[in-house]
């Protein structure tokens, strides 16, 4: 029998920053690199570290407790996926966010799922829709919110979010398709958290998931295409409401 576990980690993305956080218990600069690139990374998204802000090696390399080469190469490599900015005095800072640019991210993410799941459903196998049943019911059973009075995030719910929408896709046969998906992705939760506590609780993400789920099994492309672009219209809408507010 395969390893169910195996299986679930290849599936679960596969971006630099997986690949990262797996090397983090190695030796030497590489590792350093690694977890440096991890935090900075994490800590984007999550909007700890603010749209526009200048990121001064000195002060992350106290903050992060890592030398200044593992700081700098860090950051380089933030700077093609396109979280960080290079300025021109040789510093950096936090990416910008605009209506303008999450405009085209959520257009591009929507191309390029809606391509990613058509193909997993036709090329699914059954292992594919074992894992796609796993992956709804694992996030079915979380809370979206750790404090549903003032709608604070829960990290595990944001994983297994994360998991169900790209296991969805992960028959699509295409690795680099994969990786484009898992990296738009990752841009659009950091506009969604830098949204704050301005959710929309009234909306039934949980039903809009199952119905996606139920949709994909019954090899159905036309309306598992159409419910995934409605799903991500719909945050997408909010979030364009709340972006510079």
């Amino acid at each position: 029998m395969p390893d169910r576990k195996a299986e679930l980690k290849v599936i679960d993305g596969g971006s630099a920053a997986d690949n990262a956080s797996a090397n983090k218990d190695s030796s030497g600069p590489e590792s350093m690199t690694s977890q440096a690139y991890t935090r900075l990374r994490e800590d984007i998204i999550s909007g700890i570290l603010r749209p526009g802000q200048k990121l001064k090696i000195e002060e992350l390399r106290l903050q992060y407790d890592v030398g200044t080469s593992p700081i700098r190469e860090a950051l380089s490599l933030l700077t093609s996926d396109h979280f960080v900015e290079r300025l021109d005095q040789r510093g950096f800072k936090v990416s910008n966010v605009s209506e303008e640019e999450f405009g085209e991210l959520l257009k591009t993410r929507c191309w390029l799922e809606e391509k990613a799941l058509r193909e997993s459903i036709l090329h699914g196998d059954s292992s594919w829709e074992e894992q796609v049943v796993l992956a709804a019911y694992r996030l079915s059973r979380v809370p979206r919110y750790e404090n549903e009075n003032d709608f604070v995030a829960n990290p595990e719910w944001e994983q297994r979010h994360k998991h169900f929408h790209m296991t969805l896709i992960s028959a699509c046969g295409s690795a680099l398709l994969l990786k484009f998906c898992d990296q738009l992705y990752d841009q659009n939760v950091r506009y969604r958290q830098l949204s704050g506590k301005k959710a929309y609780p009234t909306r039934d993400i949980t039903a809009e998931h199952g119905a996606l789920c139920d949709a994909a099994l019954a090899r159905d492309a036309e309306l598992a295409s159409r419910l995934l672009v409605e799903h991500y219209d719909r945050t997408g809408n909010f979030l364009k409401n709340q972006i510079g507010k």
